[in-house]
This record gives C-alpha cells, sequence and structure tokens, in this order.
C-alpha cells in the first residue's frame, strides 16, 4: 500500500476549513455531517496509515517544499497512526453523541470540535517542538468555549481553572521549547534525537517541556484540574477530552522522552517512576471520596494516567507498546462509561449516588454497559483492559529493574482497589430499592426539585447507543488482541527507532 507523504496536512487543513464551513453554513445537515464525518475521516485515514505502515517505517513531508533543515516538517510512523485512529474514532461517537442531545445546535459547538481535532492531529504528526506547542494550543483554545457552553452552572467556574492551568503550562512548555533552542539551535525533533542524553543544558531545557505535558495529562500531584473541570462539562464534551486533552499530552511525552534520550533513562527517573506510582493509585483511592458518577470517573482517568505512563517509565520497546495499547483500551473504555454515566444524568436529573437507586431493574441496557465498563477498568475479560494490564504486566517483569515489584503492586492494588470502588458507585445507583422521586433536568435551571418518578421514564434507546459503540470496540479489542497488540509493539519499536527517525525527517 502507498500514501503521499504530501497527502498529511489534509490531517488538520480539512478540520479546521470544516470548521470554517460550519461557521458560516450554519444549517444542521450541513454542521452535523462535517461533525461526524470529518473525525471518522481522521479514524479511516489513520486505519489506512496503519496498513502502510506495516511495510513503510516513516512517511515525512516538509511543507510547501522547504529545505528540511527550516521547513515545518510532518512525519507518520505507527504510533502516530495508531493515535490518529483512536482519537478519530472517539471523536467520531462523541459527535453523535453530542447530535443526539441536541447539543450540536449550541454556540458553535460543531465548529470548536472541528478545531480542536485539528490540534489533535498536529500535534501527532509534527516533528518541531514549537510546531507541537502551537497544535497543542489550537486543541485547547476551542477547549475553553466548549466548557462554558454546556454542562451545568459550575462550569464558568471550571472554566476559568481550565484556562489557568492550561495557560501557565502552556507558558512553561514554550520555555522549554525555547531553552531548547538557545542551548541546540533547532527546535526539530529529528535534529535533536539523543541530544538530551548528551548534553545536560539540553537534558534540562527537555525537561522543562515534560513537566509542563506531565500537568497536562494530570500527573500526581498536578492533576486536581482534571477532576475539577472534565464533570462539569456535559458528558458528550466529557467524552471529547477524555480522548484528546490527556492523550495529547500523553503521546508527546512518549515521543519527545524516546527520540530526545535516545531510549536511556533520565537521571530523575526515579521521580517520574514516585509520579507514576502516585497517579496510579491517588486516582483509584479517590474515587471512593466521590458522589456523582462522572466526578468519580475522572478519578479513574487519573489512575489511567499513571498506567499508560508506566511506558516510558519502563522505556522499552514492549513497555511502549502496551503503553500505547492500554491507552486505546483506556479511551475507550472512559468514553463509555462517561456517556451511559450522562445518559442516566440526562434522563434522571442527577448523576448523585444518593438520588439514584434500583436501576439495574429499571435499564437493563445501561446497567450492562456500566458492569462491562466497570469491568474492563479492572482489568476482567471479556473486555480490553485485561489484555492491556497483562500487557503493562509483561513489559514490567522484562525491563523495569529495581522498579519491578513496585509497580507489579501499584497495578494489583489499583485493580483491587477500583473494584472496590466502583462496586460503591454500582451498588447505590443500580441496585436498592426502585427509585420513587427524580429531580427533572430543567431542575438545573433553578425551577422545581424532586419530583415524583413517571412509571414509564426511560433511558431514550439514542443516547444508550454510543456508549454501547464504544464498550464494543473493547469488546473487539478483547477478541482479536493479537492484531493489535502487534501493532502496538510495532509502534513501541518505532518511538525507539530514532536512527529511523532521523534519517526520515532530515536530509
Amino acid at each position: 500500500m502507498t500514501f503521499s507523504p504530501a497527502l498529511l496536512p489534509l490531517f488538520m487543513v480539512v478540520p479546521l476549513c470544516a470548521a470554517a464551513v460550519c461557521v458560516v453554513f450554519r444549517g444542521p445537515l450541513v454542521s452535523r455531517t462535517l461533525l461526524i464525518g470529518v473525525p471518522a475521516a481522521t479514524a479511516a485515514g489513520g486505519a489506512y496509515l496503519i496498513a502502510v505502515h506495516r511495510t513503510t517505517p516513516y512517511l515525512a513531508h516538509a511543507v510547501g517544499g522547504f529545505d528540511r533543515t527550516v521547513a515545518i516538517s510532518l512525519v507518520s510512523d505507527m504510533a502516530s497512526a495508531v493515535m490518529l485512529t483512536v482519537t478519530g474514532i472517539a471523536l467520531t461517537v462523541s459527535a453523535v453523541h453530542l447530535v443526539f442531545t441536541g447539543e450540536d445546535r449550541l454556540h458553535f459547538v460543531p465548529s470548536l470540535v472541528l478545531m480542536a481535532s485539528a490540534g489533535v492531529a498536529g500535534a501527532f504528526l509534527t516533528a518541531d517542538l514549537f510546531n507541537l506547542f502551537v497544535w497543542i494550543e489550537v486543541m485547547l483554545l476551542p477547549s475553553y468555549a466548549l466548557i462554558a457552553v454546556t454542562g451545568v452552572w459550575s462550569r464558568l467556574q471550571a472554566g476559568r481553572t481550565f484556562l489557568l492551568v492550561n495557560v501557565l503550562t502552556s507558558t512553561l512548555l514554550l520555555m522549554g521549547v525555547g531553552l531548547v533552542y538557545g542551548v541546540t539551535g533547532t527546535v526539530n525533533l529529528a535534529a535533536l534525537g539523543g541530544a538530551a542524553a548528551r548534553d545536560a543544558r539540553t537534558a534540562f531545557a527537555v525537561s522543562l517541556m515534560l513537566l509542563a505535558l506531565c500537568v497536562k495529562a494530570a500527573v500526581v500531584p498536578v492533576h486536581g484540574w482534571l477532576r475539577r473541570t472534565y464533570p462539569t462539562a456535559s458528558a458528550g464534551v466529557m467524552s471529547v477530552f477524555a480522548a484528546i486533552h490527556t492523550k495529547v499530552a500523553l503521546y508527546a511525552v512518549y515521543r519527545v522522552y524516546a527520540v530526545t534520550f535516545d531510549g536511556e533513562h533520565a537521571a530523575w527517573m526515579p521521580l517520574l517512576g514516585v509520579a507514576v506510582v502516585a497517579t496510579v493509585l491517588v486516582g483509584s483511592f479517590a474515587t471512593f471520596g466521590e458522589r456523582r458518577m462522572r466526578t468519580a470517573l475522572s478519578w479513574q482517568m487519573v489512575s489511567g494516567v499513571g498506567h499508560i505512563l508506566i511506558g516510558p517509565l519502563v522505556l522499552t520497546a514492549a513497555a511502549l507498546g502496551a503503553g500505547l495499547f492500554y491507552l486505546a483500551h483506556h479511551v475507550f473504555t472512559m468514553g463509555a462509561l462517561i456517556l451511559v454515566s450522562g445518559a442516566i444524568e440526562q434522563t434522571y436529573g442527577t448523576g448523585r449516588f444518593d438520588r439514584l437507586s434500583g436501576l439495574m431493574r429499571r435499564e437493563p441496557w445501561a446497567a450492562a454497559v456500566m458492569a462491562l465498563g466497570i469491568a474492563s477498568l479492572i482489568g476482567l475479560p471479556p473486555l480490553s483492559g485485561l489484555w492491556g494490564k497483562v500487557a503493562l504486566v509483561t513489559a514490567v517483569a522484562h525491563g523495569a529493574g529495581a522498579w519491578e515489584w513496585v509497580l507489579f503492586a501499584a497495578i494489583a492494588l489499583s485493580a483491587v482497589v477500583t473494584l472496590m470502588a466502583m462496586q460503591r458507585l454500582w451498588s447505590q445507583v443500580m441496585w436498592g430499592p426502585p427509585m420513587e422521586k427524580y429531580r427533572p433536568d430543567d431542575a438545573h435551571t433553578g425551577g422545581g426539585g424532586l419530583v415524583d418518578l413517571p412509571d414509564d421514564l426511560r433511558i431514550p434507546r439514542r443516547l444508550m447507543v454510543t456508549s454501547t459503540v464504544m464498550l464494543a470496540i473493547s469488546l473487539g479489542m478483547f477478541v482479536v488482541p493479537g492484531p493489535l497488540l502487534d501493532i502496538a509493539d510495532t509502534a513501541g519499536a518505532r518511538l525507539l527507532d530514532v536512527d529511523g527517525y532521523r534519517a526520515a525527517v532530515l536530509p
């Protein structure tokens, strides 16, 4: 299979143009077609690139045909293709959910989602540290507005928190990029291959960048912003955020760390190990303290970040591949749980544990999705979480050294604690006596309180479709893990192939 590298800019150009079209032509047919069709096309393009990269390791393009030493360089390999595919699928399903809830008609939501998707694709494909910063900002700018236009009233305060955290970390990221240029005279990632391993000044500059990316990824102890912001948006927008924000930061950590340190551990690796273990455990234990479904799930997102960062902590091809597989599993599993929780909230007017009860008998479809999603988070069959954790444990056993038993214990303890914490959610929401009262949706705007629950009130079928699709993908990852794990292993190996990356990008 062949693919012209000159087509790589289309992954960013098409979403940006589609966002502009949605602003000019605001009819539902045009905006909904583009909102769903463009991320689906991105996912299809990413899947095609995966097939291409089975035989062609790298595709590189200098935008505008300029000399590659000064041009804006784009490069695709198996890792970036996997990320394009996973996020494209998740954004497509989330966009369908926004259409089903009618949120796509709010204040330029289609344009904002499409603009964010362009930033995501740019961050995955760029081979330039400054443009990595630029594309991350392209992703973040519409996200501020998406928080402001959807969700509960507290979204405005949460939007300020989200804005402040990301402005500060973006400033830190830009400072790191500037220091890299000041020390090395370049921000081309391929030209920086192994530079941090050879020079302490470059290592410091790159480490400053990685620190900023870890904050954006919600690594403990700089994780609190995620819990305060994501649940205040609507379920559809939270699903979008769960698929892109922390995942772009994690991918950037994988790419920048692997290339600049050329497969060698940084001097601060023990600090990263402490942060990873803390992130895995804090996210799991903190779930106990929550009383709302999507807020509890936000802590599970934090724990997932810790699991994914085991890849660069161990820094072997197998570990990086296992981390990417776990990332894909986490995107789809969390998407399913967030969307089913949102469907419950929209129907019954609340996500609070103490105002929901007995939904297993009343909503068997939602109960099944919730049960299987929780099983996937824990790592039980027949969902993708089992193979994700098996892959991580196997990678740790082959390359963690002194950290081996610590990481084993963290993964196992996290699974047990997650089981107990999510069982609390399940027992209070799905078990118990049948509900007699509920809070209608209009109560969120200040009108009305608890009223009698109508006998015929049920979650609309259309709101269950999207979470079911996400869960079905997770189930598919469990059924056919072999080819997917092979793709992930190839992606991990490509991340460590610094010489091949340099040869593809530079003349």
